[in-house]
């Protein structure tokens, strides 16, 4: 009974750092490692960065549990989370998330360097206080500009391998930060009413859904634009070239025929196509830095 009820504790905190939004910033950190590496990393500095990152993201969107709790409780797709649940106290979720995010500094700063350890600390500042606390609840802007937060792991993976931030960081960081609007608009207008009804003014709930899928349209011809013209760097290759372009216009082609379409019954095969674009995308990058063409 008692190892029962541990194995559901432990599931409840594991639930906590929302692991399948932590693999997706997974692949875009071995994007960075393997395009500032020029190819295959060293497997201690890949580790590394893994680990830190994953104990980084889980513990912010550990605090962002405690954050969000009230709302949580509200919406349907959320209610049965562990804090809103009333699973796992309030305080402790906080104290989980912090302490996650110190182990995370200390690994980055002791077995990378500095640099690496603050742009992750200024990640999950990033995702708490100007995003959860800041925008969330008061601008349909919020994840335009809240959104940074998941861009920062290929930076902070390039930095752990340089010690820098070089213009291919900079670039990969404005992928994902163009990346995340569209996507997060796909779902939200799939769960619109939920937003509504917590009072989160979500784009769907403020401008409806036909300026929210104008809006990804235009995003993501920005987010084609913007990877193409990451081929100037020289940081990249054919490979990525054509992947980019192949996968972009797919984007597109979902993106428009969601706004062609009446209603949202296109919004939910949009927005897994927008997962696996980014996973994709950065999958590439790492075989574009690995071979030699």
């Amino acid at each position: 009974m008692q190892y029962v009820l541990i194995k559901y504790v432990v599931s409840d905190y594991i639930t906590l750092t929302k692991p399948k939004i932590i693999s997706l910033l997974l692949i875009t950190a071995l994007g960075g490692l393997f395009l500032a590496s020029k190819g295959v990393p060293e497997w201690q500095l890949v580790l590394v960065v893994l680990v830190a990152g994953s104990l980084a993201a889980g513990g912010a969107n550990a605090i962002n549990h405690f954050l969000d709790r009230d709302i949580d409780y509200i919406m349907h797709r959320t209610k049965s989370r562990p804090v809103a649940g009333k699973r796992i106290l309030p305080r402790n979720a906080l104290i989980f998330g912090v302490l996650l995010n110190i182990v995370a500094f200390v690994v980055l700063a002791v077995f990378a360097n500095p640099l690496s350890a603050i742009l992750t600390l200024a990640a999950t500042l990033v995702y708490v206080f100007v995003y959860t606390i800041g925008l969330k609840r008061r601008t349909p802007q919020n994840i335009v500009i809240g959104g940074a937060a998941g861009a920062f792991p290929p930076l902070i993976a390039w930095a752990a391998v340089t010690g820098n931030v070089g213009l291919g960081a900079i670039y990969l960081f404005a992928i994902v930060f163009f990346w995340t609007p569209p996507h997060f608009w796909a779902l939200a207008l799939m769960i619109k009413e939920d937003y509504s009804e917590a009072g989160i003014p979500m784009l769907p709930v403020v401008k409806g859904d036909l300026e929210t899928k104008k809006s990804i349209v235009l995003y993501v011809v920005l987010l084609l634009a913007l990877t193409l013209m990451m081929l100037v760097t020289r940081e990249v290759g054919l490979i990525y070239g054509i992947a980019a372009a192949v996968l972009g216009l797919g984007w597109l082609y979902y993106a428009v025929r969601l706004l062609r379409t009446e209603g949202i019954l296109k919004a939910k095969s949009t927005y897994l196509y927008s997962l696996a674009y980014l996973a994709l995308l950065f999958v590439f990058i790492m075989i574009d830095a690995s071979v030699t063409i």
